[in-house]
């Protein structure tokens, strides 16, 4: 006899309330989310005083999960941000519109090689097109939000802002398994150094002249490739990436030249030991990442 899908379903989500994790429904056979949305919100129930969007609607109550669980076979979505959770979502090709680069796991192995640390060892998914899902609890008091390749190509995480599926749920390209393994573990802290928010700048006055922009900018640089030449073997990765990241934003502010920054961290990251090619597809991915988030100077309000 074959068991009702509405059941095993339900299990799945009682199994991620029963660690703390906030889940909500998600279509049935489908990733997208089954609650209403803004437009067709009625401004009653949970959403009596103003419309509540999925993160904000998940939950660990096991009597509101039964009543939506038991009437439609939905999948399950556990909202990263409200659980504690960073989820490392290790990518296939295809989802990035080529077959032939290397999937998430390995360059997030190559990843790990070079910042000299093993892939840790945490509860994981697979998902049903072959990629796979590391769960790690988030820093406590820390809000880290999601990210498209921060980490590395074809690895993406979710944090605040983000959900993943739930093992047990189904879609017509199958099912997202749990694998045998450990509890999760906390987020190491060199993936928590990458995966931070860069630091802001102090705030300049509104009329503060270009020339001191320009000389603390300055600074910054000089700072920061001395910090990235200092590095110690399992940290020189991140620290480059941070450095990268963080002088960004004045190459997004026209204070300092792409091509000087780039020689730059270039020159110290070779000297803490990196190679030419690993120095220049950290820089690039992060200056890329920081400029695209820092394309409006602060002082244009």
């Amino acid at each position: 006899m074959t068991q009702d899908p509405r059941l095993a379903l339900l299990r799945a989500a009682l199994d991620a309330a029963e660690r703390g994790w906030r889940v909500f429904p998600l279509r049935p056979g489908t990733k997208r989310p089954a609650l209403h949305g803004e437009k067709s919100c009625t401004r009653t129930g949970e959403c009596a005083g103003g419309h509540l969007k999925w993160e904000q609607r998940a939950t660990t109550d096991p009597d509101r999960i039964q009543a939506a669980w038991t009437q439609v076979p939905f999948n399950v979505g556990i909202a990263t941000g409200p659980s504690g959770l960073l989820v490392i979502d290790l990518d296939t090709p295809e989802h990035k519109g080529s077959s032939d680069a290397p999937c998430g796991a390995a360059t997030f192995g190559a990843l790990c090689e070079r910042a000299g640390h093993p892939v840790p060892d945490t509860h994981r998914t697979r998902t049903p097109s072959g990629g796979g899902h590391l769960y790690f609890d988030a820093p406590a008091g820390m809000r880290l939000p999601s990210t498209v390749e921060a980490l590395a190509p074809s690895v993406d995480t979710r944090a605040w802002g983000g959900y993943v599926v739930a093992a047990g749920s189904h879609t017509p390209t199958g099912t997202y398994e749990a694998l045998c393994g450990p509890e999760t573990a906390s987020l190491p802290s060199w993936l928590q150094s990458i995966l931070e928010p860069a630091p802001r700048a102090p705030q300049a006055p509104s009329m503060a002249i270009m020339g001191q922009s320009r000389r603390y900018a300055d600074v910054a640089l000089t700072d920061e490739v001395r910090n990235v030449a200092s590095a110690q073997l399992g940290e020189r990765e991140a620290k480059l990436f941070r450095a990268a990241r963080a002088l960004g934003r004045f190459v997004a502010w026209g204070d300092l030249p792409r091509h000087v920054v780039e020689q730059a961290l270039q020159e110290g990251g070779e000297a803490a030991g990196l190679t030419v090619a690993e120095c220049r597809s950290t820089i690039r991915s992060a200056l890329n990442w920081s400029i695209a988030h820092n394309s409006v100077r602060r002082d244009a309000a």
